[in-house]
């Protein structure tokens, strides 16, 4: 019985691990592909690819992987074609909620969508209904460190628009024209980089309570767990 006890701890243990590195190989995927679809897929000129290549590559994930995931995003994928899609709604306590989608089965994508919608106490709403909170913007956040000063006035040079200080980060924000150059300038300085993207950042955030929050945050999950969906943004503080 012992042994079997211990073996089922075992058995806990690696399927906990499993699901960890399931989640970072589908994060990593996701920004791969965002990257490459943003930026081309040659790593030499997209600064944010090759960074989001770099991290696939500590977190162990196979070159065939990236690679899949570069072709898919640029479209040399043989015989198979994907959709970009972007879908708009609401989430518990009216969160404004943004799906970006990428898939060659736009029936299968959307009822996915809706479905979590509808099961999560949210409803998914027409094209441009919260489109309009959003606005697109490239956004680097650093490790601090002793070189934050020179980090920053190299970022102010290169096309950052904004410039956040947190305990153990910085974030510079930019437009998305300017976010290559940036990215490359920040890169030269030596500064540890922890993510890199271009995103749609809400332009009016909106409170809600503790319980609303965890039920918004459940969506989000479910939402994100799809393979077909590539980015998730919301508008709630």
């Amino acid at each position: 019985m012992a042994g079997h006890n211990k073996w089922s701890k075992v058995k806990h243990i690696k399927a906990k691990q499993d699901a960890i590195k399931g989640k970072a190989f589908t994060k990593a995927i996701k920004d791969i592909t965002t990257a490459a679809r943003a930026g081309g897929g040659d790593l030499d000129s997209n600064a944010a690819l090759r960074l989001a290549v770099e991290r696939a590559k500590s977190v162990s994930m196979p070159q065939s992987n990236i690679q899949r995931a570069i072709d898919k995003a640029t479209g040399n994928l043989q015989g198979v074609h994907y959709d970009e899609i972007t879908y708009e709604g609401y989430g518990p306590g009216g969160v404004a909620i943004m799906v970006e989608c990428m898939t060659d089965n736009k029936n299968r994508t959307v009822a996915s969508v809706r479905h979590a919608f509808s099961k999560n106490g949210g409803s998914m709403g027409e094209s441009g209904c919260v489109a309009w909170m959003f606005d697109k913007k490239g956004i680097i956040t650093v490790e601090k460190s002793d070189k934050d000063d020179e980090i920053m006035e190299v970022a102010m040079d290169n096309g950052a628009s904004d410039i956040k200080e947190f305990d153990e980060f910085l974030l510079f924000e930019c437009e998305p024209s300017d976010f290559n150059e940036l990215l490359k300038a920040i890169e030269k300085t030596g500064a540890k980089i922890q993510e890199s993207s271009i995103e749609l950042v809400a332009n009016n955030e909106v409170d809600v309570d503790d319980e609303t929050a965890a039920k918004v945050e459940k969506l989000i999950d479910i939402l994100e767990d799809d393979d077909d969906i590539q980015n998730v943004y919301h508008n709630m503080s």
